[in-house]
């Protein structure tokens, strides 16, 4: 590794990485990975936002290896949260969605690489490389267009989901993945009543009528996957 890692006496430090993925076997997987290189350490690991941000809070650390698609508290839900208290640490979203929709998430976020799955290992050590150079990486398997449109602030149609506030997203990801108002309280620690006036207030927002409009919504507006949605 280059670059950052290197001290104004020659010497070199561990770069300190944390793996978030709801997925165990690829944590494995990216930790037999970069136990291959030296100036790397994997200091934590987590499978979904929330408690990644705990982790990333409690060692601190340099870059943050961060899958999209998670339960609970999702990649593209989480970035802010770690970047507002550690602006300092890199973030890499490492994911399999292409498309321009999850892309613009991300950056939105606040990333400082996208990787796709599907990438080399190799591409990955370059990205953490930029990164932690002050670079942005993005995949070259990311068409062109994506990221002009970006760049030109383009975005999708209907109500979007920034007039939300961060706990009715919440409420929105939970009810679209099948849980209850009930279930929906006792995870938050709030009130039944509570989320059915945060339930109230977003359908209003956005112009929804029923669970499965909710639903829909969620997964054009990168809150679930369609996979959740469809089971």
């Amino acid at each position: 590794m280059r670059g950052s890692t290197e001290q104004d006496s020659g010497t070199r430090t561990r770069i300190r990485i944390v793996i978030v993925d709801d997925h165990e076997i690829l944590r494995d997987g990216l930790r037999a990975l970069f136990a291959t290189e030296p100036e790397v350490e994997v200091v934590g690991e987590a499978s979904n936002g929330r408690d990644a941000l705990k982790c990333v809070v409690d060692t601190k650390p340099d870059a943050v290896i961060m899958d999209l698609s998670m339960p609970h508290t999702n990649g593209t839900e989480a970035i802010p949260n770690i970047k507002r208290r550690l602006p300092k640490t890199k973030i890499i979203a490492l994911t399999f969605h292409k498309a321009d929709n999850f892309v613009r998430a991300a950056l939105d976020a606040g990333v400082d690489g996208y990787v796709l799955k599907q990438d080399s290992h190799e591409k990955l050590l370059d990205a953490l490389r930029l990164v932690m150079d002050g670079n942005t990486y993005l995949s070259p398997s990311i068409c062109a267009n994506v990221v002009t449109g970006y760049l030109r602030g383009s975005g999708g149609s209907g109500v979007s989901a920034g007039v939300l506030t961060p706990r009715e997203r919440q409420v929105v990801k939970l009810i679209a993945e099948g849980y209850r108002n009930k279930d929906i309280a006792r995870h938050l620690s709030l009130s039944t009543k509570t989320i059915e006036k945060h339930r109230s207030n977003f359908m209003k927002k956005l112009r929804l009528h029923n669970t499965a409009e909710i639903t829909v919504y969620a997964i054009e507006n990168n809150l679930i996957t369609s996979e959740v949605g469809e089971r």
